[in-house]
C-alpha cells in the first residue's frame, strides 16, 4: 500500500528547512504506491480522469453542487508568511475533522499522499509545493478543496 518516500522525486519537498516538517511528522507521511494511489483516485476523485487539469463538470470537484458559497481562498499570502497555520477560512471548513482523521492529498491518479489532519495542518506548507490542482479528502468526509497554483484554492463538498 505504500511506498518509501525516498522514491518520490521531489522528496526534497519535505526535507527544506524552511518549511520545517520535523522528523515525527516526516515519519507519518506516507506516499501510496502506484496501485493504491489509483485506487484511492477512483474512489475519491474521478473515474474518468486522471489528472485534476482535465477534469470535467461530470468530475465532482467541476460541479456547482460541489462549491461552497465565498469557498475561495487565498493560501498564497499564509505559506510566503512566518505563520505556520493554515488560513482560517480552511480551519473553519474542515471543523469537524478530528486530528486523527485520514487524509488523502490526491496529486493525479499516480500520486497520492496519506496523512492524518493533525500532521497535515502541520505539515501543508511542504505539500503545497506540490500546487497544480491537487485535491484534499478526508477519509469518510464530505469536505474537501482543491489547490492551485494561482495562489488561491476552492473549498469544496463531495457530491456524486
Amino acid at each position: 500500500m505504500y511506498q518509501s518516500i525516498e522514491t518520490f522525486s521531489k522528496r526534497w519537498i519535505f526535507k527544506r528547512e524552511d518549511p520545517k516538517v520535523d522528523a515525527e511528522d516526516f515519519a507519518q507521511i506516507h506516499l501510496l504506491t502506484e496501485s493504491a494511489a489509483e485506487q484511492i483516485w477512483r474512489d475519491y476523485i474521478s473515474v474518468d480522469q486522471l489528472h485534476p487539469d482535465h477534469f470535467t463538470i461530470q468530475d465532482w470537484p467541476k460541479k456547482e453542487a460541489a462549491q461552497v458559497i465565498e469557498g475561495k481562498l487565498s493560501w498564497e499570502k499564509a505559506w510566503d508568511s512566518s505563520e505556520s497555520n493554515l488560513p482560517d477560512g480552511f480551519l473553519a471548513h474542515f471543523e469537524t475533522w478530528g486530528d486523527d482523521t485520514k487524509v488523502y492529498f490526491c496529486c493525479h491518479s499516480g500520486l497520492v499522499f496519506e496523512v492524518t489532519w493533525g500532521v497535515f495542518k502541520r505539515t501543508w506548507k511542504a505539500f503545497l509545493f506540490l500546487d497544480n490542482g491537487p485535491v484534499l479528502v478526508g477519509r469518510k468526509k464530505k469536505q474537501a478543496a482543491q489547490f492551485h497554483s494561482s495562489g488561491w484554492a476552492n473549498l469544496l463538498y463531495r457530491v456524486f
